[in-house]
């Protein structure tokens, strides 16, 4: 099955509690439960040194609202965009949160996730 064609109720239903577990775990840095979805190429792409001082030293990454504006889907290839709206409570503005869903051997995984 390719992710692209679910319904965006049914994409919504994967997407958004898989955000609000990274934000979550952002939040509280903790890593390892931060990490527990990704792709295996994800994770072998990590650098988990600057990982662990982003978690340690961010003042975004570890101040994140829970609270999240849903933007909408993008579908491309065999991979699904989920954007988000994500705002801070220790700094002003707004931020787009992103995130980058596919299949890995009939799981749904996190590809890619940012914040900028």
């Amino acid at each position: 099955m390719n992710i692209i064609d679910l319904t965006d109720d049914e994409l919504a239903a994967i997407a958004h509690p898989l955000w609000d577990e990274l934000i979550t775990y952002s939040n509280q840095g903790a890593y390892g439960k931060f990490i527990k979805k990704f792709s295996y190429n994800l994770l072998l792409g990590l650098n988990e040194v600057e990982m662990g001082k982003q978690f340690a030293h961010s003042e975004l990454a570890r101040n994140l609202v829970e609270e999240r504006d849903f933007l909408g889907f993008i579908r491309r290839g065999e991979h699904i965009t989920a954007l988000y709206r994500v705002r801070s409570t220790a700094r002003e503005g707004e931020w787009l949160g992103r995130m980058v869903l596919g299949y890995e051997h009939g799981e749904v995984r996190i590809f890619a996730a940012s914040i900028f």
